[in-house]
């Protein structure tokens, strides 16, 4: 999900870099990059093309999965400066760009907070011993707004102490709310497939392949890119795996293989026990799970379940409500946000960053009350979070590209595979698939009721315009006084700014080629 800020160094990107000692193993990288992508809510949305899902997940596996992971690798070690992407994209096209970059990792995640909140929300609800009161809650508009917001804001008042603070949460969330549900969720679905009770989804070889002619069956596949969106996060660790060159493409498919098999296996399972007809974006896997305790006449899990997975989103929150803050704030007191912006509190927490971030979520909450149902409102800001995403993506993978031009004397502990052409294949590959599924979010999905369609799209394309143009904005009313002696002591000049040349220019010293 939503990026964090890549730790700071105060070595010279020109400099001799100080040899690592290897500190984590393969798998135990696999691991990390399967906890930072994983994430159960969405599989609905996913299990209502039945088979055809397998092939979605594992062409946004390879059209953006791998690039991701692969291309974020070189630009975390070549450049690992504080800023993570508004350096990256910064190297390449210049600070505006940066930090529109970096703006939209924090806008994203802030749009990301209502829908991820409603899972929570519809868990707590299903804890319930009456599953048809427990689904009549959780269809309550009112309800999901009122847990919504006291949940964000607890958390905000966690960040607000500290990233510290929310630690233990986070890890144990993740474990007891996501990888364990995920396995029992498996576990259930192969034990429903192999009883012989009928299925609810055809299971022919013909249904993998999806059939290209129906457009519409494209629009809710866009919306895997972001169930894979945070591999980037781990890239940085890449410095310290023992032979990366070898050892990091190594994990990166390990946990590739693993992700897209939980996805397909978790998607499955929703599919065979729930008719797609019938699948709530919303409910679906909490109405899965007391599908199959029910077969099994464990009925006395689904609470169990049902607490782990609100444990799991509050885990998830808690961390990332903090997170592109911090990001955010670091890249702002180098000069690039009012000073109001700035602002950290005795904890080294962006304060009122978090506070406004949380009033903007308390905003974008409410519309659940205003559009026709939670799953319409759930839909459009689950896209909403794909198109912004998507955009920084767009800009990371041209900057890695040009950066392979502008500065191929840069040094790059690990470097994309194949050389120059690698660098075209794999960025290429990942800016591609980015692009068609940023066109394809705009499109309302025939199989989910949004209210009109036009009114769908027409938020859509403002919440981009709006959420595009404020950094943008920002950027070019800034103050000189904006830029504090404290602030730009911590962060260090651009690569281009050092050698007097302009972003993306490459020097009269560099070669005029990039590697091959």
């Amino acid at each position: 999900m939503p990026t964090a800020d890549t730790p700071a160094s105060h070595a010279s990107p020109r400099s001799t870099r100080t040899v690592q000692k290897a500190t984590l193993s393969v798998m135990t990288l696999a691991v990390m990059n399967i906890t930072a992508v994983v994430s159960l809510r969405g599989l609905p949305a996913e299990a209502t093309y039945g088979l055809t899902s397998a092939f979605y997940y594992i062409f946004a596996a390879v059209f953006f999965l791998i690039p991701v992971s692969i291309v974020a690798a070189e630009l975390a070690t070549g450049w690992p400066q504080k800023g993570g992407v508004f350096r990256w994209v910064g190297e390449s096209f210049g600070p505006r760009m940066g930090f529109l970059a970096i703006f939209l990792v924090w806008v994203e995640s802030t749009i990301w907070f209502p829908t991820v909140l409603t899972f929570g929300a519809v868990a707590l609800a299903f804890i319930g011993p009456d599953h048809k009161w427990d689904s009549a809650l959780a269809a309550n508009k009112f309800y999901t707004i009122i847990i919504v917001l006291a949940v964000y804001w607890v958390a905000t008042f966690v960040a607000l102490r500290g990233l510290k603070s929310a630690a233990t949460i986070a890890k144990w969330g993740g474990i007891v709310g996501t990888i364990i549900p995920a396995a029992i969720l498996i576990v259930l679905g192969f034990v429903y497939f192999f009883s012989g009770k009928p299925l609810q989804v055809t299971m022919a070889w013909s249904d993998l392949i999806p059939d290209f002619s129906n457009f519409n069956n494209l629009v809710l596949a866009a919306g895997i890119f972001l169930f894979y969106a945070g591999m980037e996060m781990n890239a940085i660790h890449v410095k310290e795996i023992d032979n990366p060159s070898r050892n990091y493409p190594l994990a990166i498919l390990i946990s590739s293989v693993a992700t897209v098999a939980i996805f397909v296996l978790g998607t499955l399972a929703i599919a065979f026990i729930i008719p797609s007809s019938q699948i709530n974006l919303v409910q679906s896997l909490l109405i899965s799970y007391n599908d199959f305790f029910s077969f099994l006449g464990l009925n006395w899990l689904s609470p169990i379940i049902a607490i782990a997975l609100a444990f799991g989103v509050l885990g998830s929150v808690t961390v990332w409500v903090a997170g592109p803050s911090s990001a955010l704030v670091v890249v702002g007191r180098a000069g690039y946000l009012p000073p109001f912006f700035q602002k950290l509190n005795e904890h080294g927490a962006p304060s009122h960053i978090l506070i406004v971030q949380g009033l903007i979520v308390t905003f974008l909450s409410v519309m659940f009350v205003v559009l026709p149902s939670v799953q319409a409102a759930y839909q459009i800001l689950s896209q909403l979070t794909v198109t912004l995403y998507l955009i920084m993506y767009l800009l990371m993978f041209a900057a890695a590209i040009r950066l392979r031009y502008s500065e191929p004397e840069t040094p790059r502990p690990y470097r994309v595979p194949f050389g120059g052409f690698g660098m075209w294949l794999f960025a290429g590959v990942g800016f591609l698939g980015s692009l068609i599924a940023f066109v394809l979010s705009f499109v309302p999905p025939s199989q989910i009721a949004v209210g009109s369609p036009s009114t769908y799209v027409w938020i859509l394309i403002a919440g981009n315009i709006v959420f595009v143009a404020i950094p943008l904005i920002i950027y070019a009313l800034r103050k000189p006084h904006w830029q504090t002696r404290e602030g730009t002591a911590d962060f260090e000049p651009f690569n281009w700014q050092r050698d007097g040349r302009a972003p993306g220019v490459r020097t009269a010293m560099q070669g005029t080629h990039p590697e091959h």
